[in-house]
């Protein structure tokens, strides 16, 4: 499903973000991005999602090669890529229903399709009731849900994640792990970066550890490991 290929990114002729990173996830995968900040992790993210390229090597998402994309065909590989940020990166202007609905109407979905998977969708994450609230109006933890509804609705086939728990209190934080953990019973790619150390070892899932851009562990045995 992603695959990078002897990738590094350098930002000017000094800052080396990520150096000689290979690495393999499968389709439907739960694997955690752990580290130091500074270590490489969002920006191994932000090359899945396009929005930098590698400065050498290759990022391939279910074999297509990330940098042979076209800019006018970006917004639709987006689509098929769901995004989960630590600020949650709601609409202020727009309410529960409308932020989630937007990942539909982009698509160019009917409305009353749109309303009933939206609905769908809420329920399922327990934010129905919240539905006519504005962003302003939640809890964090209601504030991530919503984002993580928005972030599945379409279906994607990956879901990125970035620190999504960094500013909740821990059940709250437990509440989204578990969401996301039951988005990849699904047979949802998902990769999470956290410094979250206490979730990582109980959730027994594979843990890919960097530092200063380079991967220096693989676990598959879900320990959170930096030295």
């Amino acid at each position: 499903m992603i695959s990078f290929k002897n990738v590094a990114k350098k930002f000017g002729p000094s800052i080396i973000a990520l150096e000689d990173i290979n690495l393999e996830i499968q389709e439907g995968e739960f694997v955690f991005l752990v580290g130091p900040s500074g270590a490489g992790k969002s920006t191994l993210l932000r090359l899945l999602s396009r929005e930098y390229l590698p400065t050498s090597g290759k990022v391939l998402v279910a074999g297509e090669d990330l940098a042979k994309i076209k800019s006018s065909q970006i917004p639709l590989y987006r689509r098929k890529i769901g995004f989960v940020f630590q600020d949650f990166k709601l609409l202020e202007d727009r309410t529960v229903f409308e932020n989630v609905a937007l990942s539909l109407q982009v698509r160019g979905i009917i409305d009353h399709e749109i309303d009933k998977e939206v609905e769908k969708t809420l329920k399922l994450f327990e934010i129905w009731e919240r539905r006519n609230l504005f962003p302003r109006q939640l809890s964090g933890g209601e504030a991530q849900r919503t984002a993580i509804a928005r972030a599945v609705i379409g279906k994607p086939k990956v879901v990125l994640a970035d620190e999504p728990t960094g500013d909740l209190d821990p059940q709250t934080a437990w509440s989204v792990i578990q969401l996301l953990g039951e988005i990849n019973s699904w047979g949802t790619t998902v990769v999470m970066a956290t410094h979250n150390k206490e979730i990582v070892d109980t959730q027994k899932r594979r843990v890919v550890s960097l530092k200063e851009g380079k991967i220096i562990k693989d676990n598959k045995e879900g320990k959170y490991e930096i030295h």
